[in-house]
């Protein structure tokens, strides 16, 4: 093992410290500790030979120049903003191995046909205001003014939360790259799931991120006691929503496309141990690589849904609550980015991501790719959350050689 994972686990662990909850991690958009981590940030990569700069959205940009300056950049980034008593590396990751690999350019001395940028970005996981990906929308020109009305739950607008930060919400849009002054983007992060630690491998290449739908599910039967009420006149609305539970895993789990399926919440009413359930409400989320494989799932789950309620005597509602396209990764950086594993000695195992990444605002705008960073267990916004030094100082090697060996071969995914 290199310098590289021992420096970089040391740095993520200084990261954590600025917390707004001691002992723990976390660190919302827009607050004096995401100010304080964003100097901290700036400082860094003024040491590893970037000038840095905060843009009008609050993101942190360092760039470090190529042979001829004012060169089109390579972007690096990831998210500096965490959820409520976070894991330290989730989106911190990505920033600061982007960090440790131009610092290494720089102390060698290497310059590139093109600038490095590195971005550490804020408000990826939409924990403070309802907005998600504040940050990298702004850089891909994809922002949406709007956003600047939302509030906290203090009542504190985005606008004014932003101005106070330091940034500029007038002049976001100015975030944006212009044609031409933009390669492409990558990002390093941890899986957040089990799969390269089953398969015994540090790092793998996402296809894609997956696209998801979400819908709010209400049934409607007819409480009565539970004593009196034969099975066979029941009309049960937990039991019927069970039974769709087990429709919409049953959809999934007969797909090989990477479909998933979650009933993450459920209640039924009355609510009484001895009444037979009159009401019940679940969510359901649907995500899949491939926005067709999760469309044909979702009308073929739904249809379920009617023929359980139908037999069932019960009233079904369903509400889409949710829906996002997915956003495949560019061919050819993830054939460069398989290289670099393979230089690396490392078996390439492409995956998609089933979670939500900075990386989808650039889709279609921009090339884009990802590389995965093994975790333990697969547990992500947890304190639990873990890597290995090992794993970091793989992550900063192949993406020095991912930079060295970039080509950019066309500006359209």
């Amino acid at each position: 093992m290199t310098a590289f994972g021992a420096d970089l686990m040391a740095r993520l662990d200084a990261f954590a410290g600025f917390t707004e909850e001691p002992g723990l991690l976390t660190r919302l958009f827009l607050t004096p500790q995401h100010r304080a981590a964003a100097d901290w940030l700036m400082e860094l990569m003024g040491k590893a030979g970037m000038s840095a700069r905060l843009d009008p959205a609050g993101t942190v940009v360092g760039r470090y120049e190529g042979t001829v300056p004012g060169a089109p950049a390579l972007l690096i980034g990831s998210h500096i903003d965490t959820v409520r008593n976070a894991g330290r590396y989730d989106g911190n990751l990505g920033v600061l191995a982007a960090v440790a690999a131009v610092a290494e350019l720089d102390r060698r001395g290497e310059r590139l046909p093109f600038a490095i940028e590195v971005l550490g970005f804020g408000d990826e996981e939409g924990v403070r205001f309802p907005v998600t990906l504040t940050g990298s929308r702004a850089v891909a020109g994809r922002f949406d003014r709007v956003a600047l009305e939302t509030r906290d739950r203090d009542g504190v607008r985005m606008a004014d939360a932003l101005r106070a930060f330091g940034g500029d919400p007038e002049a976001i849009t100015t975030a944006a790259r212009k044609p031409g002054e933009a390669l492409a983007f990558l990002e390093v992060h941890i899986e957040q799931g089990p799969v390269l630690e089953a398969e015994g491998l540090p790092v793998g290449i996402v296809t894609a991120i997956n696209g998801a739908t979400r819908f709010a599910v209400r049934l409607r039967g007819m409480a009565g006691h539970a004593g009196t009420v034969p099975m066979a006149l029941r009309r049960d609305a937990l039991a019927a929503a069970a039974e769709m539970t087990l429709a919409a895993e049953r959809v999934a789990a007969a797909s090989d496309a990477g479909l998933v399926a979650t009933v993450g919440r459920i209640e039924a009413k009355p609510g009484a141990v001895n009444v037979i359930p009159g009401e019940a409400a679940f969510t359901l989320d649907v995500r899949a690589p491939e926005d067709t494989v999760r469309r044909d799932a979702c009308a073929a789950i739904l249809a379920d849904f009617e023929a359980i309620a139908t037999r069932r005597s019960v009233e079904l509602a369903v509400e889409t609550t949710h829906d996002a396209a997915a956003a495949p990764c560019s061919p050819g950086i993830r054939r460069q980015i398989e290289a670099a594993v393979i230089r690396a000695g490392v078996r390439p195992l492409s995956l998609p991501s089933g979670a939500g990444h900075d990386a989808m605002a650039f889709a279609g705008v921009l090339p884009m790719g990802m590389l995965f960073v093994r975790c333990a267990g697969g547990i992500s916004h947890n304190p639990a959350e873990s890597i290995t030094a090992e794993d970091a100082d793989l992550s900063v090697q192949i993406l020095l050689d991912i930079i060295r060996h970039f080509e950019h071969e066309t500006p359209t995914p």
